[in-house]
């Protein structure tokens, strides 16, 4: 987990501003509508390059972000997202397919703060995420 991310982000999904970027439609809207359930202030973006343009406009509480995505990867967004000052300490969490022995541990040390394979369990999601940024900002 990044050492970076230590603020402390509030368990209240209903206090968080997420910002999700995956280049699949579907999963921006079942990943969004389950968060907006939940209270969140959602925005989504389907690029790399959307995502960092939304991020002049939008500071999240939190980032999920796919990792393969064309044009600019999750990974590369990541560097360009660590770049921004006023980012640095917002946790990011890779939600994505890749859920191969290692792919955890790679996410980590890549610097993302969390890491969601999916397809993911709908229900749980919320927990999922309170439980990855409570240990991040606990940590830290």
């Amino acid at each position: 987990m990044s050492p970076q991310s230590h603020n402390v982000m509030d368990p209240d999904a209903k206090k968080w501003v997420v910002l999700i970027i995956d280049d699949r439609l579907d999963n921006l809207e079942v990943t969004g509508a389950i968060l907006r359930y939940h209270g969140a202030e959602v925005h989504t973006a389907v690029s790399a390059h959307d995502g960092l343009s939304l991020l002049k406009k939008v500071t999240p509480t939190l980032i999920l972000l796919d990792l393969s995505m064309p044009r600019m990867s999750g990974w590369e967004m990541l560097v360009e997202i660590r770049k921004l000052p006023e980012m640095a300490l917002i946790p990011v969490i890779a939600l994505t397919a890749h859920a191969m022995d290692g792919d955890r541990e790679r996410v980590a040390e890549a610097g993302f703060d969390g890491y969601i394979s999916k397809p993911f369990d709908v229900l749980k999601i919320v927990e999922t995420i309170q439980k990855q940024v409570c240990q991040v900002t606990a940590n830290a």
